[in-house]
């Protein structure tokens, strides 16, 4: 009578130990390369273990845990399935194409008080309208690997000022080095600047935990709120620094403190022209703004971007850096340490100034406008009527 098959002890190189590590920390990894990622640190930590053990531990068949067993020991170190082995797809392209199109339908045709289809409402509608048994994990798993991902969205602004483009192409002109078709002069300088407003103190009821093996860090929920400050900063456009101050609220006061921190600057107050490219925010809107600074500081140029451009704006890049960098997860103690926080990240960036690699120019704005007025009047189009 033949013996029971052998037992395979495969040595796993480090590389792929990480990568089993990889797989089992990872969110969105494929439930079977995460149990074959378990069986690779079992068999790591008790070589000795017997397929009926593994088998039993991990809730699978010992025939699975000798086939994995034997191409590991064989020096195949992978996780995937050879070519040609596992389920075969049960539903074709069109199916699939199908799935899709009924997650991409609007919810209002279904007749259900929905905005949105989970994947439970969307297997329910496939089974009816493509008579075939689906879970809502296979739903989920089709729209996954799809290219259209319906039940993502984002919020954005149409640009609605009428001259939009006018206005935002001499900012843009700036960036590139022009100011009214010349060139610049080599001591011309820009800075681009906004206020971050409300950044709480958030002060944790509980301590946060550290990360451990196979855990996140772990922040407190619940806080008491220590009081909220305002950032305002500009950033120069060709030098990659930052120049900012903390402030109990915004306007125009805080705004010309501000000011008068950077222009105080030999750089910026003998230089030729100081061009302060702003958002239509309450602290410098309209053309007062731009006469009182121009009074206050014969040099500075105040150039106010359109409504609904702040996307334009360089300082809002380093705003978005500070607010993940720095205040994020937000647990300081008090207003201090959170201002002190934020002074040392402008030091830091400014220890090694670097410029944003800008390069959105004046006609990929105009090309992008061109598109939004193809789609804003195909839209009218299907629905007359639509101011």
């Amino acid at each position: 009578m033949p013996g029971p098959p052998p037992l395979h002890h495969p040595t796993f190189p480090d590389e792929f130990l990480a990568e089993a590590r990889r797989l089992l920390l990872a969110r969105t990894a494929a439930s079977h390369l995460r149990q074959r990622a378990r069986l690779v640190w079992l068999l790591h930590e008790t070589p000795t273990l017997s397929n009926a053990a593994a088998a039993a531990h991990l809730d699978l068949h010992p025939n699975s845990i000798r086939r994995w067993r034997r191409r590991w020991a064989e020096g195949r170190f992978t996780f995937e399935d050879d070519p040609g082995r596992g389920r075969k797809p049960v539903f074709s392209p069109l199916d699939r194409a199908m799935i899709t199109s009924i997650a991409c339908d609007v919810v209002a045709r279904t007749g259900n008080p929905l905005s949105r289809q989970s994947t439970t409402d969307l297997a329910q509608r496939a089974r009816a309208e493509l008579n075939k048994p689906m879970s809502r994990s296979t739903v989920w798993r089709i729209l996954d690997e799809d290219a259209i991902k319906p039940w993502q969205y984002e919020h954005w602004i149409f640009p609605r000022a009428s001259n939009f483009f006018e206005k935002a192409a001499v900012v843009l002109d700036l960036y590139e080095g022009y100011w009214q078709g010349e060139r610049l002069d080599p001591f011309d300088r820009i800075l681009s600047s906004d206020e971050k407003t409300s950044i709480q103190a958030r002060i944790r009821r509980h301590p946060t935990l550290g990360p451990a093996s196979g855990r996140r860090r772990r922040v407190e929920a619940e806080y008491r709120r220590g009081g909220a400050l305002q950032y305002l900063a500009a950033w120069d456009v060709q030098e990659g620094l930052v120049m900012g101050r903390c402030e109990a609220k915004t306007g125009i006061g805080p705004f010309g403190r501000l000011v008068e921190q950077v222009m105080g600057r030999p750089a910026y107050g003998s230089a030729g022209r100081v061009f302060w490219v702003v958002d239509n925010g309450s602290s410098h809107r309209g053309e007062a703004s731009a006469k009182r600074m121009s009074r206050a500081y014969p040099n500075a140029i105040l150039v106010h971007l359109p409504v609904h451009a702040s996307w334009l704006n360089q300082v809002e890049v380093y705003f978005s850096l500070l607010q993940r960098k720095v205040l994020t997860p937000n647990d300081s103690a008090d207003l201090r340490e959170l201002e002190l926080r934020i002074r040392l990240y402008e030091e830091l960036t400014n220890s090694q100034p670097r410029p944003f690699d800008w390069r959105f120019t004046k006609y990929d704005l105009f090309m992008l406008l061109q598109r939004l007025a193809k789609r804003e009047a195909a839209a009218k189009a299907v629905t007359p009527g639509t101011r």
